[in-house]
């Protein structure tokens, strides 16, 4: 195995057009792990570690353009306020050890349904930055994830960025593991309520092939909301609303058995915590409406 270490960015881009097959490594916190069991062995490992602007951050009015390897603990620390379904996201993520390491360029890379960011970038509506000798481009992220461990980088691209819209509602994320750290998920869910253009995005994790959203799910809620004039009233959603949107969300997975879970359980663990997460993020927006008309 060759291992490349580019200065610049422009030096890893050639690099990669030079040799397509190489793995790029930052936070190393997946990639090792595969390294050290012999289930992965690149003919060429890519350090970008020296790449400084990877690793910074920049928080625009409307969005944040998160560099793929900001580590998580800078998330949780930096950017609550503007991104909290992925600050809470990354509460869940291993160790301290490794959530001061891993970056969201890694689980994009190794486009793992189990990545505990999917859920968060899905419900946030993320496009992803990606670049080559030839350009940049933007991913959204619905078309980003294409199977199993497979993502929509060309074999000459790196991933340079993440843009992810600001917060404008409550946002919140869910994960079922076999203990409370340490832990891959045996399934994850996030929701991030959007009120300036009155819709509810939602993201799955470690229940289907790839990260998904529940989309039948969304516009039974969407369409439930704006009929019952909830984005303007701020009442309570129905018992009722809630059992069906939850029971949406199971329906959109498609899990499998395995040693953390059977895909029966996946399936009733998202329908709760779909249910759970709605009533918090529905909740939160209440208290804020309140605040707000208590100011005015």
């Amino acid at each position: 195995m060759d291992f490349l270490r580019p200065a610049s960015w422009e030096e890893a881009l050639a690099a990669k057009a030079e040799h397509p097959t190489a793995v790029p490594i930052a936070g190393g916190t997946d990639v090792m792990v595969e390294i050290n069991f012999d289930h992965r062995r690149p003919e060429y490992l890519m350090d970008l570690n020296r790449i400084g602007d990877l690793s910074e951050w920049e928080v625009g009015e409307d969005s944040v353009r998160l560099g793929a390897s900001v580590p998580y603990t800078k998330i949780m620390e930096n950017l609550r306020a503007e991104l909290p379904g992925l600050a809470l996201a990354s509460h869940t993520v291993a160790s301290p050890q490794i959530r001061n390491r891993g970056g969201v360029g890694g689980n994009l890379g190794t486009a793992s349904p189990a990545g505990d960011a999917h859920p968060a970038l899905l419900a946030a509506g993320a496009e992803v930055e990606a670049e080559s000798v030839r350009g940049v481009r933007r991913i959204p992220i619905d078309e980003f994830y294409q199977g199993v461990k497979r993502n929509a980088l060309e074999p000459d691209e790196l991933i340079r960025a993440v843009h992810i819209r600001r917060a404008d509602g409550p946002q919140q994320f869910s994960k079922v593991g076999t203990r409370n750290a340490m832990v891959i998920a045996v399934c994850a869910f996030g929701l991030a309520l959007h009120p300036r253009s009155r819709t509810v995005r939602t993201g799955i994790g470690s229940a289907a092939p790839t990260p998904v959203r529940a989309k039948a799910a969304e516009e039974f809620l969407n369409a439930a909301l704006d009929e019952g004039g909830f984005w303007d009233n701020g009442k309570i959603i129905a018992p009722s609303v809630a059992k069906q949107f939850a029971d949406l969300c199971s329906a959109a997975c498609n899990p499998i058995d395995d040693v953390r879970g059977t895909a029966g359980y996946r399936r009733h663990a998202v329908g709760v915590m779909a249910r759970r997460t709605l009533t918090w993020t529905w909740e939160s927006y209440r208290g804020a409406r309140r605040v707000s008309k208590g100011a005015a």
